[in-house]
């Protein structure tokens, strides 16, 4: 059995395989609700062999969503919505997670699939953004510096959201502190410019970060608890793949299971090389650290997965657009690695070997 298909345990749960469906949003829910399209989008995944099924950033709270179109998980009607789509993915033999969100400065923007750019006008329904300091993203509106009682209130709104999600299902539970939005907005010294506990340094910069994951871990003690991180802003003074590594121990310290290491995000000027694997080298460092991680970014065949894996250079391996072009990645990967897995549905088993 290769490396890929062997299987893999985090804080007592097991993923059959370690080729994994990162959180893709869809920008498809109404109010925060799931439809029946997250529960087919999802379900697919799972029965084409996914080892955990990650559902996409989903807000913890209403001011917390990138899009008026993006899930949520801030009200018990939201939690129950999410429970037959959980139980979907569990019955196709795959690990059910949710990536918990906050948007920051990020928030009130117009989805991909509107053909506007930038903030959506309280007279569209968009409402103030908040963040670490006032600094707007390249295009956006200026967002209002969060003030220690609405620090309070994103702490608790990510407890609350892991009680719902833990309730709906969900084994793992992923802080999203990557691409831009809320947790990366702290950690970054180009977008976090206080002068208070939680900026500075990088402690101070890493220390709404913790306080979540320690209170995400006293909400879910038995859960999977994950952390993506964006590890280098691609932009000069921003974050680096050394304070990830740091943050992460520190994150470890607190709770944390498990690193999901991908990057940027943050600032409109980045300036990034995209390549087959652009990414894994970042997960490498983090890894060396002594922290356990998957690797995402233009990884798209099985060979190419399992070598990453072989090398060490992470523990499991994250996809998303492969994943989209075919629901059916890890039956793929498994029959192009020769690994003669178990869990074919039935109804597919006759396309399980190739015939001339």
């Amino acid at each position: 059995m290769s490396t890929l298909f062997s299987p893999l345990t985090v804080r007592g749960v097991t993923a059959r395989n370690r080729l994994w469906v990162a959180p893709m949003c869809q920008y498809s829910a109404v109010d925060g609700m799931p439809q029946e399209w997250h529960h087919t989008h999802l379900a697919q995944f799972a029965s084409g062999g996914a080892g955990i099924v990650i559902a996409e950033a989903t807000a913890v709270s209403p001011e917390g969503r990138i899009s008026l179109e993006d899930v949520g998980i801030w009200n018990d009607e939201q939690r129950d919505a999410w429970q037959p789509i959980v139980e979907a993915i569990r019955s196709r033999g795959a690990v059910p997670g949710v990536q918990l969100a906050h948007a920051g400065r990020k928030a009130s923007t117009w989805s991909p699939f509107s053909g506007t750019h930038g903030s959506v006008p309280a007279e569209a329904g968009g409402w103030s953004a908040v963040a670490p300091s006032a600094i707007a993203f390249d295009g956006y509106a200026e967002p209002v510096a969060l003030d220690a009682a609405g620090i309070d209130a994103v702490v608790a709104d990510f407890a609350a959201a892991s009680v719902r999600a833990v309730a709906a299902g969900f084994q793992v539970l992923e802080l999203h502190a990557a691409h831009g939005y809320l947790l990366h907005e702290f950690l970054s010294p180009l977008s976090n410019l206080r002068t208070d506990e939680y900026g500075g340094s990088l402690r101070g910069r890493a220390r709404l970060l913790v306080r979540i994951v320690e209170a995400v871990r006293d909400a879910a003690p038995d859960a999977a608890l994950f952390v993506r991180f964006s590890a280098t802003d691609w932009a000069d003074g921003g974050l680096t793949v050394e304070e990830v590594a740091t943050v992460a121990g520190w994150a470890r310290d607190a709770g944390a299971d498990f690193f999901d290491i991908s990057s940027g995000g943050l600032v409109a000027h980045q300036s990034v090389t995209v390549g087959p694997g652009y990414q894994v080298a970042l997960a490498a460092h983090v890894r060396e650290a002594g922290m356990p991680v998957s690797a995402v970014g233009l990884i798209t065949n099985a060979a190419q997965a399992e070598q990453i894996l072989v090398a060490g250079q992470a523990d499991a391996i994250m996809a998303g657009r492969e994943w989209l072009r075919d629901p059916h990645f890890a039956l793929r990967a498994a029959a192009e690695l020769g690994d003669d897995i178990e869990y074919w549905p039935k109804q597919y088993v006759r396309a399980r070997h190739r015939t001339a």
